[in-house]
């Protein structure tokens, strides 16, 4: 039984209730009483910035945490007990340099006149991440050769994370440093903070949560995610010989449907069962 637990979090349709789904009455009561255990370290791993974060503190009473990957793995904060928000410099150096001196500025321009890039509000956008929409029935396999041909030509190392707006009915495409992402980010984490991955345990929903979810890092899909997304899980984590590393919440547990933060503990109880009988 690890004496220390590394968890770590999506937001959106993860922890917080906003998917179509409903959510089990008690259940973030339930997570707020985990997350109180001062052995336990609470991440969340979101592709919102720190303004939207806070704004989903305020609005779901969630509970305050020890560190927020943000911006699909491109910012890293260690929140204080005076409730700063400090930022690593060093992780924003290191996925810099993947980039050759650019912003997302300079590869908006780059890949300017691209079909079927819409480009998404000031807010989405940072220093090393580039956001655009696009539609559920574009051509991704077309679209991802355009921006390779474009961004190998810069010299520019990047990747393309593909997700789903359910509540909008949109396609979601991050062009990130290549060695940025969540799981690059969670496991930056674990190295600074001395968590193994046994004693880790993270939860998603989505597509730009897969790289996490099949990895050899315990991994939770609450109930409430796309079958789709289920099935691509299940068949990339047993390819990588991670199927033991990814758990599927389908209810049940204390009575919860699975989605959501019900989803959350029914992992944890999966994994680590003496954590949520303390």
């Amino acid at each position: 039984m690890p004496e220390r637990l590394l968890l770590c979090t999506d937001l959106d349709r993860t922890l917080l209730p906003n998917g179509v789904q409903p959510e089990s009455p008690l259940a973030r009561s339930q997570f707020a009483a985990l997350a109180a255990d001062r052995r336990l370290v609470l991440a969340y791993v979101t592709g919102r910035d720190r303004q939207l974060v806070l704004e989903a503190l305020t609005e779901y009473q969630l509970p305050q945490p020890d560190f927020v990957i943000g911006d699909v793995g491109t910012t890293i904060y260690h929140i204080g007990p005076d409730g700063e928000w400090r930022a690593d410099q060093a992780w924003e150096t290191k996925i810099g340099a993947d980039w050759n001196g650019r912003t997302g500025k300079d590869l908006q321009r780059l890949l300017a006149g691209i079909p079927d890039l819409r480009l998404q509000e000031e807010s989405k956008q940072n220093r090393y991440k580039l956001s655009y929409y696009l539609a559920l029935d574009a051509d991704r396999d077309a679209l991802v050769k355009s921006l390779r041909e474009r961004l190998d030509t810069a010299s520019v190392r990047a990747r393309v994370v593909w997700s789903i707006d359910e509540q909008a009915n949109i396609g979601l495409l991050d062009i990130l440093p290549e060695s940025a992402s969540k799981y690059h980010a969670v496991a930056m984490l674990q190295q600074l903070q001395g968590f193994a991955d046994i004693e880790t345990v993270f939860c998603g929903d989505s597509g730009n949560d897969m790289e996490v979810l099949t990895s050899s890092i315990p991994a939770v899909l609450v109930a409430n995610s796309d079958p789709e997304v289920q099935k691509e899980a299940l068949q990339r984590a047993a390819s990588g010989g991670h199927s033991s590393q990814l758990y599927i919440a389908s209810g049940g547990y204390n009575g919860m449907n699975g989605n959501y933060s019900a989803g959350i503990l029914e992992g944890v109880a999966h994994y680590h069962p003496e954590w949520l009988s303390r």
